[in-house]
């Protein structure tokens, strides 16, 4: 019967030694990755009315209650075939065009990023349905961490900035100094 005791005494200590052993890595490890998406939030988030099948802009504050600068990296929506992150900026040749932001939109830590109609923006192409006056849009927008926020923006009538949109093919070519998207155009005073 001792020996028994004893083996199970052994294998009792084994097992305390290999537990403690475990709990030697730090809780970070085992902890959930943190979300960026917590911090971030978007104020007065609107877009702008447009028909089945085009595009349109959609704009407001992201803001960041954190400590850390947070990058906003890609947004999706279910009302549209594509969104992209677009900045208005200076070409090669002085002209101001609407393109893809390279990096993504990056908030300061305690402070915000305007979008707003002729700069920074999001860009909503291929509309599977009418955006009308009224009418609410789920954007989600993708951080660099992979965490995701939801966005509801509503829809208004807008015409300022002399938007047109033409019946243009292709992306990325230009059609009177305006760059191109799917079957519409836009230049920098488009938004």
């Amino acid at each position: 019967m001792k020996k028994f005791t004893l083996a199970a005494a052994v294998l009792a200590v084994s097992a305390a030694a290999l537990t403690g052993c475990g709990s030697s890595t730090p809780a970070a490890d085992n902890s959930p990755a943190a979300e960026d998406a917590a911090s971030l939030s978007m104020s007065g988030a609107w877009a702008k009315a447009a028909e089945a099948g085009g595009m349109t802009g959609a704009f407001g504050t992201l803001e960041n209650d954190g400590d850390e600068d947070l990058t906003v990296v890609s947004a999706s929506s279910s009302a549209a075939s594509t969104v992209e992150l677009h900045e208005v900026a200076m070409d090669d040749d002085g002209a101001m065009v609407m393109r893809q932001i390279e990096g993504g939109f990056v908030v300061p830590a305690g402070s915000g990023y305007l979008l707003e109609p002729g700069a920074s923006h999001l860009m909503l192409m291929g509309l599977t349905d009418g955006l009308l006056a009224g009418d609410t849009v789920t954007i989600t927008l993708e951080l660099a961490d992979g965490s995701t926020l939801d966005v509801d923006a509503v829809a208004k009538d807008y015409a300022g900035a002399n938007e047109s949109y033409g019946a243009e093919e292709g992306h990325g070519g230009e059609r009177n100094g305006a760059e191109t998207h799917g079957a519409e155009s836009h230049g920098a005073a488009d938004h």
